[in-house]
């Protein structure tokens, strides 16, 4: 009967010495059958069938295992030294850092640079505008006392100009305008206007409030309106404005910063103030921003002025003709004005208005004799 061979267990299949079996324990409550129902990887039975337990675990296993908890520590400590790290990383500038904020302060001080030198621009063009406006005025006053006084030289007329505006304390294209306008003297007379026997009368300026005024000095009388018609419309920026050749000039002004002065220095289009002077009466603008009656570059300049509302009060005498205008100016907008202040505010216009017409009747004219005087003096 021939025996069927059975194949023996090879080394490695085969245990190098009989293992005793772990003796049964009762599981802790920590340690129960996992919720699934099935053993844990430590309880399933290896490929070889027998039970995996801890202790059973290879060498290199072991130090992997330890390995794993060294890993761990490093980690945790790296995790609880890691604020401290940044924040002195953000303490130790890099030299690309350090480049970086020279950079940003010197783009800085060019921007500073600029802007001062665009402020210097801004002033000089508004200088130039006035030169512009006023010269063509002032050189054919010039041209016409050359010829009159038989002087060498235009610079001789313009010396005369200027002594006899400085007596009048009055501005020289003002003066150079009134040589223009007015008809010269006869040859050989001894004075400009020999049938002007008497000065016009004075008029009244209780309206202003001012106390004593020196009334023939342009200057105080227009800052005296200009601090009436503040006081009673509330505010601090205000300015006059006097009409002249149908333009308005800056005359006067108080709180308003350069960019507002320089660039409203000469009006002749269309705001509140031209309307004002257009209409002969009040006009007030309760909220800039929002008003149809300024064009885009006016609305921009005043509003970046710290103007939100203004109102124009215009100068007229007792013809209605109209000489200039004081306008208010308010940081907030307006709801309006009371009756009683609109008509404090047409007393201070009207009288401006009448003192106006006395000035250019008076102190104007006196500089016109003054001058007569002055260039017959350099004659002889």
């Amino acid at each position: 009967m021939t025996s069927i061979p059975t194949a023996s267990p090879s080394p490695e299949d085969r245990p190098s010495s009989p293992e005793p079996l772990p003796s049964p324990e009762r599981p802790s409550p920590s340690e129960g059958p996992s919720p699934s129902g099935r053993p844990s990887a430590s309880e399933r039975p290896s490929a070889s069938g027998r039970l995996f337990v801890p202790e059973q675990l290879s060498a290199r296993e072991q130090l992997s295992s330890s390995e794993r908890g060294a890993s761990a520590e490093r980690a945790t400590s790296a995790e609880r030294d890691f604020p401290e790290r940044a924040a002195s990383s953000e303490r130790a500038s890099s030299p690309e850092q350090d480049l970086s904020a020279e950079r940003v302060f010197s783009l800085q001080q060019e921007m500073e640079q600029l802007r001062a030198t665009a402020g210097r621009l801004r002033e000089q063009v508004a200088e130039l505008e006035v030169r512009a406006r006023a010269r063509p005025r002032i050189a054919l006053a010039e041209g016409i006392l050359v010829e009159r006084y038989r002087l060498a030289h235009a610079q001789d007329a313009f010396v005369l100009l200027r002594r006899a505006s400085q007596h009048a304390n009055i501005k020289l294209h003002q003066l150079a305008t009134a040589v223009v306008r007015t008809p010269g003297p006869a040859p050989g007379a001894e004075r400009w206007l020999p049938e002007r026997t008497r000065h016009a009368a004075l008029p009244s300026l209780d309206a202003l409030r001012a106390g004593t005024l020196d009334v023939r000095n342009q200057g105080e009388v227009l800052g005296a309106a200009l601090h009436r018609v503040l006081a009673v419309t509330g505010t601090d920026m205000g300015n006059v404005q006097l009409l002249e050749d149908d333009v308005l000039r800056m005359a006067r002004h108080a709180g308003l910063p350069r960019h507002f002065t320089d660039h409203f220095a000469f009006v002749d289009g269309s705001t509140s103030c031209s309307r004002a002077a257009e209409a002969s009466s009040q006009v007030t603008v309760k909220e800039v921003a929002s008003s149809a009656g300024f064009g885009e570059e006016d609305r921009r300049v005043i509003l970046t002025s710290g103007s939100r509302a203004c109102h124009s009060v215009p100068l007229f005498d007792g013809h209605r003709t109209v000489h200039g205008v004081i306008s208010s100016h308010h940081a907030r907008p307006l709801s309006g004005f009371t009756q009683a202040q609109l008509r404090e505010l047409h007393a201070a216009g009207r009288t401006m208005g009448e003192w106006i017409r006395w000035h250019q009747e008076t102190v104007l004219l006196d500089a016109l004799e003054d001058l007569h005087q002055l260039a017959l003096a350099g004659q002889s």
